[in-house]
């Protein structure tokens, strides 16, 4: 873990050049570094994972898009199955049943709809949700909601980076991170 730590940070950067949005936002992280790494690869489902260690999850839930390329490694890892949230999704076909959730402002003040298929998120499911970064808790709260709304129970978010604004949305969802944002600003 302390080898996954130090490439984390080691692996990041922060950014001034384009894209700057919104205004108040100068810099934006830059971590496309760790995906470049396989060692970080290899080594960050398990670390994801081991945040939750005792929590015995049925599922893993992640968003688009940084959530689907984490997700199945923490899946894959527990052997169990992942659940793909879909950001402003278009309909396929009216067959299928969906589950959507509107999120609160996230970091760029931007209300999104989440979906999740109602097939792949099940009543009685045990929910891990995994992505990259938890800023405001924006989206991570909105899947909470879609996992009560499919009578599955929540467990925790495991992220790579815990950025989080609000102690009490911490506690609410269960977030759990690999690094705290403190560590990465002092780069």
């Amino acid at each position: 873990m302390n080898d996954l730590r130090t490439s984390l940070i080691s692996g990041f950067t922060w950014r001034s050049d384009p894209p700057v949005w919104p205004e108040h936002r100068k810099n934006y992280a830059d971590y496309s570094a760790w995906w470049r790494d396989p060692a970080v690869l290899a080594e960050i489902g398990p670390a994801l994972a081991a945040l939750f260690r005792d929590a015995e999850p049925t599922v893993i839930l992640g968003t688009e898009s940084h959530g689907f390329l984490l997700g199945p490694l923490v899946a894959l890892h527990l052997g169990i199955g992942f659940a793909a949230v879909r950001k402003e999704p278009e309909r396929g076909s009216h067959d299928e049943v969906w589950l959507v959730r509107r999120t609160p402002p996230d970091y760029r003040d931007r209300h999104l709809d989440l979906a999740v298929r109602r097939s792949v998120l099940r009543p009685g499911d045990r929910v891990l949700f995994v992505d990259e970064w938890a800023a405001t808790g924006g989206q991570a709260l909105a899947c909470q909601q879609l996992v009560d709304d499919a009578e599955a129970r929540w467990l925790g978010a495991a992220v790579v980076v815990d950025a989080l604004e609000s102690s009490a949305d911490r506690r609410v969802l269960n977030l759990r991170g690999l690094v705290h944002v403190r560590e990465l600003r002092r780069r």
